[in-house]
């Protein structure tokens, strides 16, 4: 406890100086929220949601022509369109605040688990805002900032700065581009008779993680899980409270800077409802009530740079009708009760590797000429590509492809071939499939 408040109280103020932002302050900010009344979050909202939509009239020329009727801003909404990645793909100029200047704003470049590339631009404290609510989920599950943890992500290679944070903040990483048996060994041997780290990562690559450690009856705990990233399967729940006699704490999200629910004492997840406003639409566009699964879209309540209104994310998922809350609930955010998405197959490589989605996001979501991509395995030891070309691609924009993913899969025999296609057809949950495994279908 005393790193972690020496941690909070000096080296948290001082990297916010040094870069400018105001992690610590939204943090605290977050944490005080969590006392909020029903009625006081309510309120809350509806005040961010006006504040924000009459910003967005004001600044931004998308929205321009809008006129805002009446005092209701949840009827305000009806006037604003569905925005989808396409809408921010081609056209996220005409999305940015002219209250701002874009060469002062941090982008966000995602292909994301839709496989489509998209980019959204904020400044510091609505990055900082971001940063410190994944943080405080992490809080949820007794995690604090300073304590141990074994963190996968899509970093393969650190560098100086954030090995010296990793070392700062006590944590092991592992990239979740590709994990090894070796990887695996020597984390575990690493981790033999300690009980103080928690594990934080994306789901498919903490089941991975699971899975090994079953299979070989490593006796490792973890004081929590934290998964992020893509969809908590049950299976893969089931195997990583087996493997580390541990609890899962799930997070939703998307990388266009919406923190949207999570986990903490229920199954169900807790909706940010000061950050982000959810609605739970069907195929026209129009609401549904509590307990109907729909289309997710999402307005971020505190994105003034760019704002993103009623942006359709490609989810489907339901909200819990409110007769149904708990009694003894901890907070009083609005619940989200389930979450449909695909299960994000792995690759399976020679030598008991496997590559996650991830392993492929990391790689085209800087391959600006390449528009939508789909990941298809039905042998073991090749992979088709099948993607939709985007302005300036040419065949050297394959091979570039090709090399990168040969970093990870360590294998000259394994196969890539490619096949430009039209067209990617979307998954029963409304959202391309990036990667489909029909080997492991078999």
């Amino acid at each position: 406890m005393i790193y972690n408040k020496l941690i909070e109280n000096i080296f948290l103020p001082i990297g916010d100086f040094i870069n400018k932002s105001s992690y610590l302050k939204q943090l605290k900010y977050w944490r005080k929220l969590d006392t909020f009344t029903e009625i006081e979050l309510e309120n809350l909202q509806k005040k961010n949601l006006k504040n924000i939509l009459e910003h967005t009239v004001n600044t931004v020329s998308k929205y321009s022509s809008i006129q805002l009727e009446g005092k209701d801003p949840y009827g305000w909404l009806n006037s604003f369109p569905i925005l989808t990645k396409d809408d921010i793909r081609g056209n996220s100029d005409s999305l940015l605040s002219n209250k701002v200047n874009k060469a002062n704003l941090i982008s966000y470049s995602s292909s994301g688990s839709s496989g489509i590339q998209s980019t959204v631009f904020m400044d510091k404290k609505e990055q900082s805002i971001i940063r410190a609510i994944l943080s405080h989920w992490w809080e949820w599950s007794g995690y604090r900032i300073g304590s141990s943890v074994v963190q996968t992500g899509m970093s393969p290679n650190r560098g100086l700065l954030k090995s010296i944070k990793d070392g700062l903040f006590k944590t092991k990483y592992i990239t979740a581009f590709s994990l090894t048996d070796t990887q695996l060994e020597n984390l575990f041997k690493e981790l033999h008779n300690t009980k103080n780290y928690y594990l934080a990562g994306y789901a498919s690559s903490l089941n991975i993680i699971a899975e090994y450690a079953l299979a070989h009856n490593y006796k490792v705990h973890f004081k929590a899980a934290i998964s992020f990233g893509d969809k908590m399967f049950n299976h893969y729940k089931k195997n990583i409270e087996n493997a580390f006699k541990t609890k899962v704490y799930d997070t939703y999200g998307c990388n266009e800077g919406f923190l949207i629910a999570a986990q903490k004492d229920l199954e169900y997840k807790y909706i940010m409802s000061p950050h982000v406003y959810l609605e739970i639409l069907d195929d026209n566009n129009k609401p549904l009530p509590d307990g109907e699964l729909g289309h997710v879209v999402v307005t971020r309540l505190d994105g003034y740079s760019m704002p993103l209104i009623r942006y359709k994310i490609g989810d489907l998922a339901m909200k819990l009708p409110k007769e149904k809350y708990p009694k003894n609930r901890e907070f009083n955010y609005p619940l989200l009760e389930k979450i449909i998405g695909r299960d994000t197959d792995v690759v399976l490589l020679s030598d008991n590797k496997k590559l996650t989605v991830h392993s492929f996001t990391g790689i085209f979501e800087y391959v600006t000429e390449i528009k939508q991509f789909k990941v298809i395995q039905e042998k073991q030891g090749e992979i088709l590509i099948e993607y939709i070309k985007d302005k300036g691609f040419n065949k050297d924009v394959l091979l570039r492809v090709t090399k990168e993913l040969q970093k990870y899969i360590l294998d000259n025999e394994f196969k890539i071939f490619y096949k430009e296609v039209d067209f990617i057809a979307a998954a029963k949950s409304g959202k391309p499939q990036i990667v489909e495994s029909k080997l492991l279908k078999k």
